[in-house]
């Protein structure tokens, strides 16, 4: 099992940061963080708020390595918003035929601007509705 030390040491390290940087943004003494390190304290409430706060974790995952029921649902959720025929299947009864159609032709400018940013230059040919397990179709030119 991963102590909080351990937590916060992975989340200074993902960010790319040194433990001195990180103790001086948040204002602990590099005396403190050798003390969670050995084990002989561990982060105030208060610090430990921060800490989450400033890495953007939640309480759950910092102080015992669980994610949050929110965070697993923020998960799910982000996938829900772009697949336009799971959005309209689910929300059909409480959705207007207008309501429908901009949402539809909003997810697809959504993914006609991901596809720009993502394949400009090499060849492809954005393509509207196109089944996810196809490959894009390349210019013959």
């Amino acid at each position: 099992m991963q102590s909080i030390y351990e937590r916060i040491e992975h989340l200074i390290a993902e960010r790319g940061m040194t433990k001195k940087a990180f103790c001086k943004q948040l204002k602990i003494s590099t005396g403190n963080l050798g003390d969670w390190k050995r084990g002989k304290s561990i982060p105030s409430t208060n610090k430990l708020i921060e800490i989450a706060s400033f890495f953007d974790v939640s309480l759950d995952w910092l102080m015992i390595g669980r994610l949050s029921k929110e965070a697993i649902v923020r998960e799910k959720r982000e996938d829900y918003f772009f697949n336009v025929l799971r959005q309209l299947d689910c929300q059909e009864s409480e959705l207007s035929a207008v309501e429908q159609s901009f949402i539809s032709e909003y997810i697809e400018f959504t993914r006609y601007r991901k596809f720009k940013e993502s394949k400009e230059g090499d060849g492809y040919r954005y393509q509207p509705e196109q089944d996810d397990d196809k490959e894009p179709e390349r210019d013959e030119k």
